[in-house]
Formats: structure tokens, sequence, C-alpha cells
């Protein structure tokens, strides 16, 4: 029982949904009784709950089922279904969700009141499924984090992973994500910032030590002197990588766009170098260089930019021939000891869904 105490502690709250507590109410007297919180209603939840709590399972590729009796943090990605019953909690964190429910209802525990089938999900919004529930939350993002608490089964779409992409270049010290304290700190659902676009740039070259020792003065003025943001701002400038925005700023905190980290990605390849200040063209170079498929330049130049998609191209990337070498990117990289062919290997497998 001591541990379905925290899966049960906010039933009290439901009073406020009564619309959907058709045995305790109705219209005239919409309000759940005392009784009928603490009596039926608690019993049916607790039944419920305490039949599945004892049945655990992992999420696999295609899907799974878990148990939890307090929050568990879950990466999910589009069209990504967690199947909730009643008891069950979920609060999402980050990303796009609707839910969706033939009867009963899903209750908004932080704003008391009734999430109707087809609504979207607020973020941080405790979410709590009603007696004789069962209801769908379906990711309507290109990823999304959720925790959950109860007994959740999840199906899981062929969507692009960019979760995975991302974990499999954390994996190959290629991408380290943020300080955020949720989402593995990917930040996937985030636009990046042209200092983080910098970074992974750097990071692709194989060459973030000789940026992080690297000592000079930084010529721009929006950077705070001695910090790492400063090493690799005045390094790639020092190397010709970058001009930055004008003489004096960098403006690292500005969000890139797609053409701008594609460019990024070309110069680190060799395909391109900082004296070609034209990016219009960015995107269709890259497809002649065989970084991107015509189907994901143009989602490149549809969707807005996120930390998804950067992780999208650098991953790919490392599959592309570097010119004049007769190696791949990632062939390049295990050449400059920025990751080891075992470490490869034991990366997190991707789906090969290339657009």
């Amino acid at each position: 029982m001591g541990k379905k105490i925290s899966i049960l502690l906010p039933l009290c709250l439901l009073v406020i949904a009564a619309v959907w507590v058709s045995a305790a109410g109705d219209a005239g007297d919409p309000l759940a009784s005392l009784s009928y919180l603490n009596g039926v209603f608690t019993n049916k939840v607790d039944s419920a709950v305490d039949s599945r709590l004892d049945n655990t399972g992992n999420l696999s590729q295609g899907g799974g089922s878990g148990t939890a009796a307090s929050w568990v943090e879950t990466r999910l990605k589009r069209d990504d279904i967690l199947q909730a019953v009643t008891g069950d909690s979920v609060l999402l964190l980050a990303g796009n969700a609707e839910v969706s429910y033939s009867s009963g209802a899903v209750v908004d525990v932080t704003e008391g009141t009734v999430l109707p089938s087809g609504g979207s999900l607020a973020a941080r919004h405790r979410y709590l499924v009603a007696e004789d529930t069962a209801a769908n939350v379906v990711v309507t993002s290109k990823t999304a984090v959720v925790d959950w608490q109860g007994a959740s089964t999840f199906h899981l779409s062929t969507a692009t992973d960019y979760n995975a992409m991302a974990a499999a270049l954390k994996a190959l010290h290629l991408f380290q994500g943020s300080y955020t304290g949720y989402g593995q700190g990917f930040d996937l659902e985030a636009a990046p910032t042209r200092l983080q676009a910098l970074i992974m740039f750097i990071r692709v070259l194989g060459e973030e030590s000789e940026a992080l020792a690297w000592n000079g003065i930084c010529p721009f003025n929006d950077v705070q002197p001695g910090t790492n943001g400063a090493k690799y701002v005045g390094y790639a400038y020092e190397k010709g990588y970058t001009n930055g925005y004008s003489a004096t700023e960098f403006r690292p905190s500005s969000p890139v766009n797609a053409r701008q980290y594609t460019e990024f990605v070309l110069r680190a390849m060799g395909y391109s170098s900082a004296a070609n200040t034209d990016l219009s063209d960015a995107l269709a170079r890259a497809q002649s260089a065989g970084l991107l498929t015509e189907g994901e330049a143009a989602m490149l130049q549809r969707d807005p930019f996120l930390r998804a998609e950067l992780v999208y191209i650098s991953y790919y990337a490392l599959e592309v021939p570097v010119p004049g070498t007769g190696w791949t990117l990632a062939q390049r990289l295990m050449d400059k000891g920025v990751f080891t062919q075992l470490e490869r290997d034991a990366a997190p497998g991707v789906l090969n869904w290339r657009l």
C-alpha cells in the first residue's frame, strides 16, 4: 500500500471535476462528496493500481509497459503514445502532446479542470486519469519529455528518432546537452544558439581539446572573457572558421537557422570555408555533398530549426565522405581520437529513417 501513496495523494482534488462523477452527483449537484472520494472512488483506483504495480516491463523499439510508484521521466518522439488508465499521472516537461479518451475524464490537477478529449497538455501541469478512464497521450511534436506515474503502456512510432541520435552523439563525445535538469539535458525542443552551434561545429571538426586549450583574447565584446565560450569563439575566429556577427559582436545567444548550421558542417568537412558569406544555397550545396537528401533539405527549409535538427544534421554527417581523404567524417574523428570504434559500436542504435 505504501508504494501507492504518491499515486493516490491527489485524489481529493478531483471534486472540482465532478462533471464526470455521475455516481456522486449530477448537473444540479455537481460536487462529489468526500465520502465518495474516500470510499468508492479511492477503492476502485486502489484496486486498479494495486493490480498493475506488481507487473513490470521495459520499453523496447516497438513499445512496452512500465510501472512506477514515483515519477519516471521518459523521452518520446512524434506519434509515440503513452496509454494511461485510472490512477495514472502524466506531466509534460517539454514538447507538445494531446490526450484522447472515449469516456470518463482526464483531470488537470494543476488548474483544477477537466482536459477534454482532443485537448493539448500544458507544460508542467499534472494530469490525473480519472475513474473508469483509459486515455492516450499522443506526442505531436518531433520530440517530447514526459514524467509519468502509475502503470502505463507505451506504443512507439516509426517517426524520426531524434532522441536516439542525440544519445548516440553523446556517447561519441560530440553532444553534451545543456544544464537543463530533465530530458538528459538534450533540450531538443529548443532553438539552438549561435554559441551552441559553434561548439557543435568545433566538436565535429575534432578540435574541441584545442579550442579549450586556447588562451588568446576573444575579439567580441558580447562574449564573457575567461569563459569556455570565449575560448570556443576566440579559437574559431583565429582559425578563420567564423567571422562573427560584426567586428565587435558575436551574438552568442542569438538563434541560429538551418542554413547557418549546415554551412558550419560543410566548413567542418571541407566543402566550404568562412570566405563564403552567401548562405542562401547552403542546403542545396549540402545535397550536392551528400550531407542532406532532398526531403531533408525541404524539411529544414519548412520547419523551425531546433536542437533536434542540429542533432539530425550532425548525426548523418558522420557517414559523409570528407573530400580528398577517402574517409568518412566518423573515420576521420576516430583517427583524431575523438571516439573509438568500440564506442561507436556501443552507441545507441538509430533506425535509418531518412526523409
